[in-house]
C-alpha cells in the first residue's frame, strides 16, 4: 500500500518524461522514499542515459514514444516546459499510462480540459504536480480551517517572488516556451487561494511586462460571492520573503518563508496569542507526497481525489487565462481557441 507519510511499497512503476532540473528533483524524492523509478525518456538518448546513470534508473529511452510504450511503466511524470504538457500527457494517456503533470498543468484551460477528459474517459489518473497541496503543513492548515479555529476565512495573502535568469533566451523569458512569472511562480499563490477559498467570482489583475513580451511581475485580486478576497502576486526579477497568511474572523495563520515548501506555521488568536505552532520535519524535498497521492488514487480505482481534483486544475487554468487576458499576455496555444476560458471581470464563470 501507499502510506500516508509519502512512501511507497514500490509496486507501481514510474517513468520520467524529460530530464531537466525539476525531473531530477522529483526522481530523487521518489528514489529516497521507496518508489520504483523504472525508466526515463528524453528526445536525446545520451541525455536519457546520463539521467538514468545519475539517479539509478533501470531503463533509458531515446524518445518519449518509447517511454510511454514501455510495458514496465505504469505512471508517467511529465517534466517538460508548459507548452509541451498537452502533447506529452495525451501521448502517455493514449498509451494507457496514468500521468503526473508538472504545474502549471497546461498553457490554458482548454488544454487542461482536454487532458482531464481523456484521462477520465480512459479510467486513468491525471494529477497536477502542485506538490505544495500534499505537504503535511498544508494538510494541517486545511484541518484547522475546517475546524473553525480561526473563524470564517476572510482573506488569503500569498506571494512568490524570485530573482531568476535575465537572459532573454532563457525559457522563463521566452513566450514560445510559456515564459513569464505567472505560469512558473504565480501558479503557487493562485493554487493556494483556490485551495482555501475556491473559485473566485471576479478576477482583477495588473502586470509589468518584460522586453520579451512576458510578465515580469503580476498581481491579482480574487473576489468571492461572500465578500472574501485573495491577494496574490508573483515576480521573477526580484526576490522577496515569500510568506503567506490566512486571515479569519477569530484569528490568522502565518506561514513562514518559503511558505510553499515544507515549513513551520503559527496559528494566532485575535489577541495575538499562539493557538498552535506546527513544525513537522519532512524527509527529502517533499515532492514524494504528490506521488503517494497518485498511487493512492490508482489503488483505490479513483480518477479524482479531494485535495486537488482535475476539475480544480482546469478552474485554476481558467483563472490564469483571465489574468493573462487582462494583462495582455498571449501564447501561441491560445490561437487555437480565441474565446476566453476564464472568469470574466465582474461576472461569475
Amino acid at each position: 500500500m501507499t502510506l500516508g507519510n509519502g512512501t511507497s511499497d514500490g509496486t507501481i512503476r514510474w517513468g520520467i518524461l524529460g530530464t531537466g532540473f525539476i525531473a531530477g528533483l522529483q526522481t530523487q524524492d521518489l528514489k529516497e522514499n521507496g518508489f520504483t523509478v523504472q525508466a526515463v525518456g528524453s528526445r536525446s538518448l545520451d541525455s536519457s542515459k546520463a539521467f538514468a546513470e545519475q539517479y539509478g534508473v533501470a531503463t533509458a529511452h531515446g524518445s518519449y514514444e518509447d517511454l510511454v510504450a514501455d510495458p514496465m511503466v505504469d505512471v508517467v511524470y511529465i517534466a517538460t516546459p508548459h507548452p509541451f504538457h498537452l502533447a506529452n500527457a495525451l501521448l502517455a494517456l493514449n498509451a494507457g499510462k496514468h500521468v503526473l503533470v508538472e504545474k502549471a498543468f497546461t498553457i490554458n484551460a482548454r488544454e487542461a480540459q482536454e487532458i482531464v477528459d481523456l484521462a477520465e474517459s480512459n479510467g486513468l489518473v491525471a494529477l497536477e504536480a502542485m506538490w505544495t497541496r500534499f505537504l503535511p503543513h498544508m494538510i494541517r492548515i486545511r484541518e484547522i480551517i475546517q475546524a473553525g479555529t480561526i473563524g470564517e476565512v476572510r482573506k488569503v495573502v500569498a506571494s512568490h517572488n524570485q530573482s531568476l535568469p535575465k537572459d532573454p533566451a532563457h525559457r522563463l523569458n521566452d513566450p514560445a516556451l510559456g515564459g513569464g512569472a505567472l505560469l512558473d511562480l504565480g501558479i503557487y499563490p493562485i493554487s493556494f487561494a483556490f485551495d482555501v477559498l475556491g473559485t473566485p467570482s471576479v478576477v482583477r489583475a495588473s502586470a509589468t511586462m518584460t522586453a520579451t513580451g512576458v510578465d515580469g511581475q503580476t498581481a491579482a485580486i480574487f473576489e468571492y460571492a461572500g465578500g472574501q478576497q485573495a491577494l496574490v502576486d508573483c515576480e521573477m526579477d526580484a526576490a522577496g520573503a515569500n510568506r503567506a497568511v490566512v486571515i479569519g474572523t477569530e484569528g490568522w495563520i502565518d506561514i513562514e518563508s518559503v511558505w510553499y515548501n515544507p515549513v513551520p506555521f503559527t496559528v494566532y488568536a485575535l489577541d495575538g496569542s499562539v493557538v498552535e505552532r506546527f513544525d513537522q520535519p519532512v524527509k527529502s524535498r517533499g515532492m514524494q507526497y504528490q506521488a503517494a497521492e497518485l498511487e493512492r488514487l490508482i489503488r483505490s480505482g479513483s480518477t479524482a481525489g479531494t485535495i486537488l481534483p482535475p476539475s480544480e486544475s482546469v478552474a485554476i487554468m481558467a483563472a490564469m487565462d483571465e489574468i493573462r487576458r487582462q494583462i495582455g499576455l498571449w501564447y501561441a496555444a491560445d490561437a487555437v481557441d480565441s474565446e476566453s476560458a476564464g472568469v470574466s471581470e465582474g461576472a461569475a464563470k
